[in-house]
């Protein structure tokens, strides 16, 4: 039998596989990862790619509603959202997920579990400075903090684990969101995901 298709069945370019990857942005609370997740996506989107964003801040309302702040609910969180993560980008969705995920090892069993099923995963450190975040104070944690209506803020009152060795480290402070952006879509490229 020679070529061609038959209806409804797919050509060999439809057919070929779309990888997908995981890029975890962590820093503390008003670092820019969001801001910098979302335009990344749009220029993503523009380039014909899916991509989701993973906001922790729905992720807890929606999927971890009810987990808390302790040391081991955060690292609860973060592996439902790193399972998530891995499940979309094995399905060729390029996830970003903006979430402080503040505790190495939490972070790192997430890397070892997209390791495992050979999913690309890269962390993007946004390692704006403490003082440049509790100026930017976006969510209002940094001066609910000081006046001690709340306790357990990240980097502040709680630990906040930086990594050490990161796919690419971002000082947000230094550059506007639309540089950011560009420099973890360059890593993207390189790696041969965008």
């Amino acid at each position: 039998m020679t070529g061609g298709t038959r209806p409804g069945e797919a050509t060999t370019k439809e057919n070929e596989h779309v990888s997908g990857a995981t890029v975890w942005l962590t820093g503390l609370p008003s670092a820019g990862k969001t801001t910098i997740a979302l335009e990344l996506a749009r220029r993503l989107r523009a380039e014909g790619h899916r991509v989701e964003v993973l906001d922790g801040d729905e992720i807890r309302e929606f999927l971890s509603a009810g987990l808390g702040f302790s040391r081991e609910d955060r690292h609860t969180n973060v592996q439902r959202i790193g399972f998530l993560a891995e499940l979309l980008s094995r399905n060729g969705v390029t996830t970003l997920v903006p979430v402080i995920a503040p505790y190495a090892d939490s972070r790192d069993a997430v890397r070892k579990r997209h390791e495992a099923g050979g999913t690309p995963y890269l962390e993007v450190h946004v390692a704006t400075p403490l003082d440049v975040c509790s100026v930017r104070d976006v969510k209002g944690l940094y001066a609910k903090q000081a006046a001690g209506e709340i306790s357990g803020l990240t980097g502040v009152d709680d630990p906040y684990e930086a990594p050490e060795t990161p796919d690419l480290r971002i000082e947000s402070q230094d550059q506007t969101v639309a540089e950011s952006a560009a420099a973890v879509h360059a890593l993207l490229t390189e790696r041969g995901l965008a």
